[in-house]
């Protein structure tokens, strides 16, 4: 059976062990052979009209816009999605094609937790085992994710080894997986991993960007000047970037995390201070100690504390097609508060980056221009953290 790599110029590729090697051929062979077949095209389409609710709003941030002076700010609302996150675009993706191709079984990691929730909402649906694997430290941050996947009858693993957070939980999924590959799909939750995870993910998130260009152009007329997404694996933002990609005047920007800053080691900023290795089955820019070892990161968001980010991103930074900039924790945690007082909406956290760095930017615009935000989830799972940090002490 042959089997490309999926590279992104010198990034992506298949870094597996043989033992995984067959599996994720017959995966890119169904994957390839499903995109094109009309059916699952419709089965999937309904799912998410139907069911997850597409397509998602864009949404005029008229407060914002008048506070912040500059650029109109549009708000891509993810988090209005069945289960808070743009998540479950690519689990139903996922989950059709899996169970398409014969298993009974799905697992993931997560870190934020939404991830998740929307692996455990589609075994639900769809009638299939569903395992999750989660740092024990992120269980910790985000209980109530914990118990909603244990509500829709997922087992949720705590993992106790590394640092117990999102690059352990991936860790022992993979292990998991080359355990049991006869009957059980693992459904990456975004743009990393070995080839055809990157493209695949990508496609299935494509979605918003898709959308938010023809809702974009039907509100103003024109394009945006910029797009703007977190950054941690990437999915979100690779889905909005899509739809831009060919157009120079767009400019793409993601937002990674500072954590306590750039100068402390306490971050997870892998496109500003990463360097180019092998993990996770991908060649990408990765956090690395001196030894060249995966370095431990730190984020105040659960589904930022990653060590690395997607192949695609990686390529496209290189190439110079898109930004990628540093936002604190404190500056997100500034922007959370602030959506929430301006416009009404308690995004996530890891949105809350992405908001931050459009307050900055949307004043360096003209009043004619506008720029496209991606929430790519809500802020309920952040609330009582986000109290935490500021000294608060609340009962979720």
């Amino acid at each position: 059976m042959g089997c490309s790599n999926g590279r992104f110029g010198e990034f992506g590729g298949q870094y597996v062990p043989e033992t995984l090697m067959s599996e994720i051929c017959r995966l890119e062979e169904a994957y390839l052979r499903l995109r094109g077949d009309p059916s699952f095209q419709a089965e999937l389409s309904a799912l998410l009209d139907s069911y997850a609710g597409r397509p998602s709003r864009l949404y005029f941030a008229e407060k914002m816009t008048r506070d912040l002076g500059g650029a109109k700010v549009y708000l891509k609302r993810e988090d209005l999605n069945h289960t808070g996150s743009h998540k479950i675009n690519n689990v139903l993706g996922q989950a059709l094609l899996a169970k398409r191709m014969g298993k009974k079984r799905l697992i993931a990691e997560t870190g934020a937790g939404q991830h998740g929730v929307a692996t455990a909402t589609a075994a639900a649906l769809m009638g299939m085992e569903c395992d999750i694997f989660m740092g024990r430290e992120d269980t910790e941050r985000q209980a109530l994710n914990v118990y909603r996947m244990r509500l829709l009858g997922a087992r949720v693993h705590s993992v106790t080894g590394g640092t117990m957070v999102l690059k352990d939980a991936v860790n022992e999924a993979m292990r998991e997986w080359t355990r049991r590959v006869d009957d059980t799909h693992y459904v990456i939750g975004t743009v990393m991993g070995p080839h055809p995870f990157p493209t695949m993910v990508r496609d299935f998130q494509s979605v918003i960007g898709r959308e938010a260009r023809e809702q974009i152009l039907k509100a103003e007329g024109s394009l945006p000047k910029a797009a703007i997404a977190c950054v941690g694996g990437g999915s979100n933002a690779i889905g909005l970037f899509s739809a831009f990609l060919g157009d120079e005047g767009v400019r793409l920007i993601g937002c990674e995390a500072a954590g306590r800053g750039l100068d402390t080691g306490m971050h997870a900023a892998t496109l500003s201070k990463g360097e180019v290795g092998v993990f996770h089955g991908m060649k990408s820019y990765f956090n690395q100690d001196g030894g060249g070892q995966i370095a431990q990161v730190y984020s105040i968001s659960a589904g930022l504390d990653y060590p690395g980010v997607g192949p695609e991103h990686a390529f496209l930074r290189d190439m110079g097609r898109a930004e990628y900039v540093a936002v604190t924790d404190e500056q997100a945690v500034s922007a959370f508060e602030y959506i929430a007082r301006t416009e009404g909406i308690v995004a996530a956290i890891e949105s809350s980056h992405a908001i931050a760095h459009a307050m900055e930017a949307a004043p360096m615009y003209d009043r004619e221009d506008s720029i496209v935000v991606c929430v790519s989830g809500r802020g309920d799972k952040d609330v009582a953290a986000i109290a935490r940090h500021r000294g608060e002490d609340v009962r979720e």
